[in-house]
């Protein structure tokens, strides 16, 4: 019964990651546009903010993306949190979001 339960949890595990990684969008932001906001919040030479990614974060939900100041998620892909948090004054959108 034990074995059951855990090859039960390695395929749910296995479905969530297939699943993000056939769609990823997070908080109104798509894949492309994460991806291309990535080299602006990555140490240890960040870029500034492409076009791409200054568009794709005037449709965000910048709200919902301070739910990832202190998670352990961004910095598991490279991104540092506070240049993340800064993206938004740095493409000059003026947001009411407080993290």
């Amino acid at each position: 019964m034990e074995g059951g339960r855990k090859m039960i949890g390695v395929a749910v595990v296995l479905a969530a990651v297939v699943a993000v990684s056939l769609a990823l969008e997070v908080c109104n932001v798509s894949e492309q546009g994460l991806l291309s906001c990535k080299p602006a919040v990555t140490q240890p030479n960040p870029q500034p903010p492409t076009h791409q990614c200054c568009q794709a974060l005037s449709g965000a939900n910048l709200t919902c993306l301070c739910q990832y100041k202190n998670s352990f998620i961004l910095p598991s892909l490279g991104i540092n949190p506070a240049l993340a948090l800064a993206l938004p004054a740095r493409c000059n959108i003026t947001t009411s979001a407080e993290c």
